[in-house]
Formats: C-alpha cells, sequence, structure tokens
C-alpha cells in the first residue's frame, strides 16, 4: 500500500485529494515504518486545501464532507511518535492561515476539533513542538472576530465559562524564549482586539486578572535586572556591559508598549488592573523609594534606574489615571514611599528600592497592602521661592525623608551629578509633554507653560468663573486656591483610598506659584555650575524655553545677575581656546553649534531621550588631558563652546531678543584695528605669489626641492578680518625680515 503513494500522480486534483483521505483512513496505527507516509499525507492534504479554497469550492466540500479534521484527531491519538504531532499542528496552522473563505474558516473552529487540540497534552519538553503550538494558537487567534471567537468559548447562562485558546496561550506569557512570550502577546491582543463583551467579562473576571498583576511582576523582575546591568556598568564599564544594557531597555520598552497595546483594545476593567498593578507592585514600593538622597559615594545606579523608567512609563504607557497618580505621589514625603517599600507588597520585601528580589504575586497580601493606611506629618513649607538645597543634599539622609519627591527631583537639578540632573530635567520634560495630565497637575509642580498658564486664565475669565481682571492679571490664580477642589485634590484622595496613604501638608495649600518659582530657581542654579555637561545644560535651556517661551517676567534681578556671571565665566573660558590646539577650528564650531543649539530649543521635543541617562558621556577636564594629546584638546574646546553657545542663546532669550540663524562674530565695531595682515603689509584682499610680506612671528623653515641644494623659507599664518591664509614665503637675503610669497592656501575656518 505504501508504495503505491508515491506513484506519479497530478497533485492538485480531486481525485488526489480523495486518494489521501482514503489512505489516511486505513492507519490503524502510526509508528517508525508508516510515519513518513503519514507525515506526507498531511502536508499533502494541506496544500490541496489551500489550493482549492482558492481555484475550486469543492476541495473544501468534500474535505468537510469527509470530516478530514477529525480524520486529524483520530492520527494523533494513534502517534507514537514526535513527529506526527509536529506535522500535525504544522499543518492545520497553515491551512488556518490561508482559508480566506469564511465559510472554511467557521468549519475548522466548529466541532469543537481546534479546542481539543488546543487542550491536547502535547509533550512540550520538545522545543520545537511548543513552537509549533504556539503558532497554531497564533493562526487561530489572527482569525478571531465577533462571530468566529463564539466557536471556540463556552457559555452557560449567556456568560463565557470556558475559552481554552486564552487560557492555554497566557500559560507561556512567562516563557523563558522571547519568541514565545511575543507570539502570546500577539494571541492575547488578537482576542482583546475582538471586542466581544462577554470574552471581555471572562478575561477580567477571576482568576483570569492575575494574567495582569503577573505581567506587571515580570516586568518588574526585567526592571531589576537593568537597575543591576547599570550599576556593574558603572562600576565596570564596557562594551559588553553597554549592549546587554542596550538588549534589557528593548525588552523594557517592549513590554511597556504591549501595556500601551493591551491598553488601546478600549477594556476599560483592563486598564484599571495594570494601572493598580504597576503602582502597587512597581512605582510605590520600588521606584519612587530609590529616589533616595544618599551619599554622593554612591554609585546611585538606583537613581538612575529609577528616573528612567518613570520616564518610559509615562512616556508609553497612555493610561490617564496612571501618570495624574504618580504626579499625584510626588507631593508626597520620601518617608512616605520608604516605608511602604519596607512593607511586604504583594510577596515583594524591599528597603532600598530596586536592589531586592522579587517573588510571585500573592493577593492576600495585596488585600493587606490595601488595608495600611500611612500618615505621614509634613512640616509646612516656607513660602519662599527658593529651595533650600544645602539640607537637602546634606550626608544625614534622614534629614530628607520628609522632604516631597517634587522637592527631591529639583534637589538632583541643583546639587546632583551629571547623571542624576539629566534624569530629573528627563522626569520633568517628560511630565511636561504627557498628554493624558491634567494641567492643573503641572501647575502644581511648577511646570505648566506660559502660554497655557494665560490661555487658562483667560478661558475662565470668558466663562465667568471669576472676575476677568483677578483671573488674568492676578498673580495668584484664584481657582487653585482650594487645594482641595483642584485635581491634584482629586487624585491625593484617590491614593488614600484606593492605596492606602495619605499624608498630613500645608504644603499642598500653597500658591501654584511657589513651585513654579522653585523650578525656575532650579534650572537657573544649573546654569551657574561648571561641573555639568554641555549636553545636559542643553536639556536645561530646552526646559526653561518650553516654561517661558516669551521671555516674560518671571525672572528676577538675582536670575538675570547669575545668568550673567555664568556667561560671562563661560566668555572667558571660551577666549582662553584661542591660544589653545586648536583656534583655527574655533570659529567653524561656533557656529556648528549655535545651529544645532538653536534647533534643539526650538523643537517640540528635549535634545536627548531619556535613555541616555543609563549611558553617561565623561566630561573632560584639564587633569584628563595628557599633554600633547590634541584629540582630547578638541574635545574640551567643543564642550566649551556648547556651553558658551547655550549661555549666550540664554542671554538673548531673557533679553527678549530675537534669536539669529548665526551667531554675530566680529561686528563691525568690535573689529581688531592691528589684524596681521596689516603688520605683514597686505591689503585685505589676501596674498599672491609675488608679493613681498613681512617675516615676523614666521616660523623658519629649510626646504630641498633638488639634492643638495637647500633653500630657505618661513610659514606664516595670517589673518585679515574673519579672513585667514597659511603662507609659504621664501626669505629675502638681502632684506631682512621680509620675503616672497611663494605659495598660499586658506587657513581653516575662516572665510576666504
Amino acid at each position: 500500500m505504501w508504495f503505491s503513494f508515491w506513484r506519479s500522480r497530478d497533485r492538485f486534483t480531486l481525485d488526489h485529494l480523495r486518494y489521501l483521505t482514503d489512505q489516511l483512513a486505513k492507519v490503524q496505527i502510526v509508528n517508525e515504518v508508516n510515519k513518513d507516509f503519514v507525515i506526507e499525507a498531511l502536508r499533502s492534504i494541506a496544500e490541496l486545501i489551500t489550493y482549492g479554497d482558492q481555484h475550486d469550492p469543492s476541495f473544501f466540500e468534500f474535505f468537510m464532507e469527509k470530516q478530514v479534521v477529525a480524520e486529524f484527531v483520530r492520527v494523533l491519538k494513534l502517534s507514537r511518535t514526535v513527529s506526527i504531532p509536529l506535522q500535525l499542528l504544522q499543518t492545520v496552522s497553515i491551512m488556518i492561515q490561508n482559508l480566506r473563505s469564511e465559510h472554511a474558516i467557521y468549519y475548522m473552529f466548529s466541532n469543537e476539533h481546534m479546542n481539543y487540540l488546543i487542550t491536547y497534552s502535547f509533550d512540550f519538553r520538545n522545543e520545537e513542538l511548543l513552537s509549533y503550538y504556539i503558532s497554531f494558537l497564533r493562526a487561530i487567534s489572527g482569525k478571531l472576530n465577533k462571530n468566529t471567537i463564539s466557536l471556540l468559548v463556552k457559555t452557560r447562562n449567556d456568560e463565557v465559562v470556558s475559552f481554552p485558546l486564552y487560557v492555554e496561550a497566557i500559560r507561556f506569557a512567562f516563557h523563558e524564549e522571547n519568541m514565545i512570550r511575543t507570539a502570546v502577546r500577539t494571541v492575547t491582543l488578537n482576542v482583546y482586539h475582538v471586542g466581544d463583551e462577554c470574552v471581555n467579562r471572562y478575561i477580567t473576571s477571576a482568576p483570569h486578572t492575575e494574567y495582569f498583576s503577573n505581567l506587571v511582576s515580570f516586568f518588574r523582575n526585567q526592571c531589576m535586572d537593568l537597575n543591576r546591568l547599570v550599576s556593574e556598568t558603572l562600576k565596570n564599564p564596557g562594551p559588553d556591559s553597554t549592549s546587554a544594557i542596550v538588549a534589557a531597555v528593548d525588552e523594557i520598552e517592549d513590554n511597556l508598549y504591549y501595556f500601551s497595546d493591551v491598553i488601546s483594545a478600549g477594556i476599560p476593567d483592563v486598564g484599571r488592573l495594570i494601572t493598580d498593578s504597576i503602582l502597587m507592585l512597581l512605582i510605590f514600593p520600588m521606584l519612587l523609594p530609590s529616589l533616595r538622597i544618599v551619599d554622593t559615594n554612591d554609585m546611585q545606579s538606583g537613581v538612575v534606574t529609577s528616573l528612567y523608567l518613570l520616564c518610559c512609563i509615562l512616556r508609553i504607557v497612555k493610561i490617564k489615571d496612571l501618570a495624574n497618580t504618580i504626579v499625584a505621589a510626588l507631593f508626597y514625603p520620601l518617608e512616605t514611599f520608604t516605608r511602604f517599600s519596607r512593607g511586604k507588597v504583594n510577596g515583594y520585601i524591599s528597603d532600598r528600592g530596586l536592589t531586592s528580589v522579587s517573588q510571585e504575586p500573592d493577593d492576600d497580601n495585596i488585600a493587606k497592602c490595601n488595608a495600611e493606611c500611612l500618615t505621614v506629618n509634613v512640616p509646612q513649607s516656607s513660602s519662599s521661592s527658593g529651595l533650600d538645597t544645602e539640607s537637602i543634599m546634606s550626608e544625614d539622609n534622614c534629614s530628607s525623608s520628609n522632604l516631597a519627591l517634587r522637592e527631591v527631583l529639583l534637589a538632583y537639578v541643583t546639587k546632583g551629578d551629571d547623571v542624576q540632573v539629566l534624569g530629573s530635567l528627563s522626569v520633568l520634560a517628560t511630565l511636561l509633554q504627557t498628554k493624558e495630565l491634567d494641567e492643573s497637575m503641572l501647575d502644581r509642580l511648577g511646570i505648566l507653560p506660559q502660554r497655557k498658564q494665560h490661555k487658562k486664565q483667560l478661558l475662565q475669565a470668558l466663562v465667568g468663573e471669576a472676575s476677568g481682571e483677578e483671573q488674568l492679571f492676578s498673580s495668584e490664580n484664584s481657582l487653585m486656591r482650594d487645594g482641595s477642589g483642584c485635581e491634584p485634590g482629586v487624585y491625593l484622595e484617590k491614593i488614600k483610598e484606593q492605596y492606602g496613604l495619605s499624608f498630613l501638608s500645608s504644603d499642598f495649600l500653597m500658591s501654584p506659584r511657589v513651585p513654579r518659582f522653585q523650578v525656575l530657581d532650579a534650572l537657573v542654579s544649573l546654569f551657574c555650575r561648571s561641573n555639568i555637561s554641555a549636553e545636559t545644560l542643553w536639556d536645561g535651556g530646552w526646559l526653561l524655553r518650553q516654561l517661558l517661551p516669551y521671555s516674560e517676567a518671571e525672572f528676577n534681578i538675582h536670575h538675570l545677575e547669575l545668568l550673567q556671571v555664568s556667561y560671562k565665566n563661560s566668555a572667558t573660558a571660551l577666549v582662553k581656546e584661542v591660544r589653545g590646539f586648536w583656534p583655527d577650528l574655533l570659529i567653524t564650531v561656533l557656529c556648528n553649534e549655535w545651529r544645532k543649539c538653536k534647533r534643539a530649543m526650538e523643537s517640540s521635543y528635549p535634545p536627548k531621550e531619556p535613555k541616555c541617562i543609563l549611558f553617561p558621556s565623561q566630561m573632560l577636564s584639564s587633569e584628563d588631558i595628557p599633554e600633547g594629546s590634541s584629540f582630547a584638546a578638541g574635545e574640551k574646546m567643543h564642550e566649551v563652546v556648547k556651553v558658551f553657545v547655550v549661555l549666550h542663546q540664554l542671554q538673548i532669550f531673557t533679553l527678549g531678543r530675537y534669536l539669529p540663524e548665526k551667531p554675530l562674530i566680529y561686528p563691525p565695531g568690535d573689529l581688531p584695528a592691528n589684524s596681521r595682515a596689516q603688520t605683514s603689509g597686505l591689503d585685505v584682499s589676501g596674498p599672491k605669489p609675488g608679493t613681498e610680506v613681512s617675516l615676523v612671528s614666521a616660523v623658519p623653515c629649510r626646504i630641498a626641492f633638488e639634492r643638495g641644494k637647500e633653500r630657505h623659507f618661513c610659514f606664516l599664518a595670517i589673518s585679515a578680518g574673519t579672513s585667514g591664509w597659511l603662507v609659504l614665503a621664501e626669505e629675502l637675503p638681502l632684506k631682512k625680515p621680509y620675503g616672497v610669497v611663494r605659495v598660499a592656501a586658506p587657513l581653516a575656518g575662516c572665510n576666504n
């Protein structure tokens, strides 16, 4: 019988399909002897059914009439070798993926055959078999819609009580193989986006809701792995560790984009479940406590990772309640979350943020944590606009426990190292760009852009919420005077009721202008620091331009004085570079960086992505430059130029002037009267061959154009205004110190 199978036949005919099914029906056992025939028969039937679906409906009619799917199931039960399940899963997957007829899909999903295959006890110790099984589930999910999904669920009293496709898929949601996890996510997204209300109720009911908390737990573990990588990289930097961080960051962002895709399906309860899990398992017990102020000798890996993760979550996961709750939490003192993290939250014990280990979720612990309410008395803050940064950054960690997290972020801007500054600025910039945040929350943080403030006050005046003059021109926003009636107050109350966290503070009832002054003070203080990289200062400049786009009178005299001093210091450092290694490229670099800085300041997005804080660049100081190293000197010159450019542009901005496209180099009134061209006896047209020049300050040399015939020449760099040349002149023996120009070339960085 088996040899007749291999006879030459016209493959794409109904007769051939009939022959294959007849031969398959005669199989009573599958073993090593006939397994090759069974595998080839399964493969060929899939090929014929796919062909018939697109060319001849009679193929699939025969397929249904003979109940070939049931024959597949029978063969699977008879199988004693792993190769048959492999081929069967591949065969069914190919058929489902390539069938175009809805009628054919309905048949494939009916009669419980698919559910039988889904729940069949395959030996998943075989990795290849598991891969085929997951591909099979993904193929089924790709054909789901509101009509077909009903064929794969079991209902009782119009409620779904069983959905094998979903239940079996999420069993492998946290498999160690990334490709399997990705395929499972595709299956779940295909289910969520069907939009069937009964199915939605099923997946958001116990015990299936555990999937979402487990997702966040898995994500939390990835966050802790990232923190370990960052900590090790700070101690032992290298290309391998950097590539490992890049891979970990990609994984984390992929997870967050999956959360975002799940939320976009529009299932309200799912958004709530993810929000609660992120807050209770990650934000409150880990990320916020890690924003601690510690001794400067600490590597600060926890702070760096937490700042990045906060940015990442706010930027990718688009949930209004999540974003506003995170911002409301920034008004809490650090001690609140330090105590929270020391408690056991969902099986997680921590007293140092991201440095702890995770365990499996425990619903009892969640309930216990929710029942606990932490109350912290916060001293009344000063009504002054400034921050007491000296006490904030003191070595005594306990002294900072009552600081609000918002103030901790600003303290890092004023006193933190370069990475901490960039991380804090990234968080503030991310909050500023988060569309899900209410404007009142941004106003309370002190980062609501001035144009939005004016727009809001004008709108309030127009709708008659208060006197127009009082609203539009008052220095106090009367709507925000009562903290209990504003959006932040609503979310603070929500945190207390839902998550068991509360605190007593009069700080929240202060004028919203106070936090705005604090932010402005911190940014101005940043530009006065000499130990911060130029790229970080550019981020600070971008944030300042966003807050004050019209350069109006929120700068006080003290601010302007500080910025002026800082600008003069940067100008002095730039002048020193004229005598450095690269004076010929100074103007070129200055013009290039001016355009880049202007473009960065006026962009809708900050100059650097948040992930850059995980890969800090090393600043060069004079001690770092080996004597005679032109490369290191060039890097230092580049850094000095970038600092000067951003401070110069801020000077123009604070004066309310238009920022030109190019820097004003050598204005007419400032041209030096005594140029090198004049002292050399040249006119402004430049040196020409044969022109006589003075060789004062020239560099002598000897050149031999022929063997034994040396001639005396001199190299001379001369300039006239913004033009410059490098001249090779031959000495005049009878008229020293003069010579004749033989060759002239443009000087780098000059306009010729």
